[in-house]
């Protein structure tokens, strides 16, 4: 083989590893390509997801906001308006009082009046009853310190020691809450006095 023969056949073997370095270049580049848009995409994708999510964020603070601010004004609207029903159950009962005072003077029967009033009384107790307000039994009880308050004592045989005997100021309760103790007088405990007068006799 001729020297130029060969210096040909070099050339081409040349001119074809450059053609194939090209072509495997141009594949890299390409694929390098589609992968920088891909990554475009996934980034175009996740901003636009970001932006849902803090669209979303936004208005769920503002319906929190809002459901708390409605949530106030009814607490407050419901305290400051909590006795209206039990007002609205007193207005016939202060109906009932104006009626008997407009006629009061012109009333001759005693007998009348009274029974006037005892109704009267009667639907305001009802009234109270029904909003859970009670009147605390107390005498002929044994003294109890979570429902009365004693002012005094006096001796009583016929009666267990320590035994309600008079009320002087009727107490109250409120569902589970003593809203104000019975004021009463209790029968005194007289068994230390007996026993002196006992051992002074036996002296």
């Amino acid at each position: 083989m001729s020297k130029g023969k060969k210096e040909k056949e070099i050339k081409e073997i040349e001119i074809n590893d450059e053609e194939a370095t090209e072509e495997v270049t141009n594949e890299g580049v390409q694929e390098e390509v589609k992968e920088t848009v891909k990554e475009e995409d996934k980034v175009k994708d996740l901003q636009l997801e970001v932006s849902e999510l803090k669209d979303k964020l936004l208005r769920k603070a503002a319906e929190f906001e809002n459901y708390k601010r409605r949530t106030e004004n009814d607490q407050l609207s419901l305290l400051t308006y909590a006795a209206e029903s039990f007002i609205q159950k007193l207005l016939p009962v202060i109906d009932d009082f104006e009626r008997s005072l407009e006629h009061i003077n012109d009333a001759q029967d005693i007998d009348a009046i009274k029974n006037g009033l005892k109704l009267i009384y009667d639907k305001f107790m009802k009234a109270l009853d029904e909003q859970g307000v009670k009147k605390i039994d107390a005498v002929g009880k044994l003294f109890d310190v979570d429902f009365h308050e004693a002012l005094m004592q006096r001796p009583d045989d016929s009666v267990e020691p320590h035994t309600v005997l008079e009320e002087i100021e009727k107490g109250y309760t409120y569902k589970d809450k003593v809203l104000r103790h019975s004021k009463v007088i209790v029968s005194e405990d007289n068994g230390g006095a007996s026993g002196n007068e006992e051992k002074e006799e036996e002296n």
